[in-house]
């Protein structure tokens, strides 16, 4: 399966010593919060702000909202007001529309300021310029949630902030399904063109935990808490990736504290992570008799398994998306980028899930249906009881 860049906002059989020199890995252990982490994880902040916050009512949102607030800041959203307009009723709201060209456009914002905004929902670099041109006189910092799917493929083990970013031919198409990365790298820089020295790119992976709407990583831990055959991708050796939202809420607040700036890779953990020792330690912190089937990348080929859609989250270490899992992040964590443990995060998100309505719960909207997985695994059975017959 070739990913999309929506998808993304990510041989031999590789060790985690190989996986060092491949450029994969960063010192610190995983979900170790470091001091500088710490700064955005309760305490304080020395100096509170007026942060203004473009969207923030839904997965990423809410998570910046609760940052900012426990570390005394003052919050407004500008959002259409659709999206969980509930959310938040200590907060100033400011309703209108991102498109200038709409009703309401911008006007709410207009002879407004605020130390800091976060841009959260920005996709196409006419709105994006709209609103960091208004804003620069009246704003000192601007940071922007952009996406590792800037990049201009995802082969290479270790991506940098350096490497070739994805161009579209036409720089004014608005299809945004389409060429979402190389629309986020424009948007990224007609901010940077509005507010010069004075925007921060963040380019998180895949973002999960509780409150995500796309349930790329939720299919694991609702799975495994079903307990039984899963089936799991490729040999277990593939490198993984992955960000809290509530970790890249807190970096993203710490980052306005500081008034960084530039573009910074935001995935993690901290040390590789295989997605063999993923699936394993989730199940054991379920606690469920989920028993791990892993099959080989040709046989999920021809079974039609498609990875990230069918298997969310994985992608094999070889090939097109083979640095999917493997982006450097030693710039960000240079500057207090931290994770809490996966398996808090697996815990928190199933536990989230089983609060949801029924509704919502009868069928995930990423990974193998009940039904596909069990053809699958019988197609798994089949060929593999037949091959160790044969051999014995």
């Amino acid at each position: 399966m070739k990913l999309s860049r929506r998808d993304v906002i990510q041989g031999a059989a590789v060790t985690v010593g190989s996986l060092w020199a491949m450029g994969c890995a960063t010192t610190g252990a995983a979900g170790e919060p470091g001091a500088q982490g710490q700064e955005a994880a309760g305490a304080k902040a020395s100096k509170p702000l007026s942060i203004l916050i473009l969207g923030g009512t839904k997965f990423l949102g809410p998570a910046l909202v609760e940052c900012a607030q426990s570390r005394g800041h003052t919050v407004t959203l500008f959002n259409r007001g659709k999206t969980n307009p509930g959310l938040f009723p200590n907060v100033e709201k400011l309703q209108g529309d991102r498109d200038p060209n709409k009703a309401e456009g911008l006007k709410a914002l207009e002879g407004r300021k605020w130390d800091a905004v976060v841009d959260t929902s920005g996709y196409v670099p006419r709105i994006v310029k709209a609103s960091a041109e208004l804003l620069g006189p009246n704003v000192g910092h601007y940071a922007f949630i952009s996406t590792i799917s800037v990049y201009k493929d995802l082969t290479t083990p270790g991506i940098t902030e350096s490497y070739p970013l994805a161009q579209v031919e036409d720089a004014t198409t608005e299809d945004v399904p389409k060429y979402y990365g190389a629309l986020k790298a424009l948007c990224e820089q007609a901010a940077e063109a509005a507010m010069p020295g004075r925007v921060l790119n963040v380019r998180p992976g895949l973002i999960i935990g509780p409150d995500d709407p796309t349930d790329r990583f939720t299919y694991w831990p609702v799975r495994l808490s079903r307990g039984g055959e899963v089936l799991a991708p490729g040999d277990g050796q593939d490198p993984v990736q992955f960000i809290d939202a509530r970790d890249l809420a807190a970096w993203t607040i710490l980052g306005v504290e500081r008034r960084l700036t530039g573009a910074y890779n935001a995935t993690g953990p901290t040390r590789p992570l295989l997605m063999r020792d993923f699936l394993e330690a989730s199940q054991k912190t379920l606690g469920t008799d989920a028993r791990l089937v892993w099959a080989d990348t040709t046989f999920l080929a021809k079974h039609k398994v498609e990875h990230w859609g069918d298997m969310p989250a994985w992608a094999p270490r070889v090939g097109e998306d083979g640095g999917l899992g493997c982006i450097s992040v030693a710039k960000a964590l240079a500057q207090g980028l931290t994770f809490r443990p996966i398996t808090d995060t697996v815990r928190d998100t199933l536990a989230w899930f089983k609060a949801e309505p029924p509704e919502r719960q009868a069928k995930l909207k990423a990974g193998l249906s009940p039904e596909r997985e069990k053809e699958v695994l019988a197609a798994w059975h089949q060929e593999h009881d037949k091959g160790s017959a044969q051999a014995g």
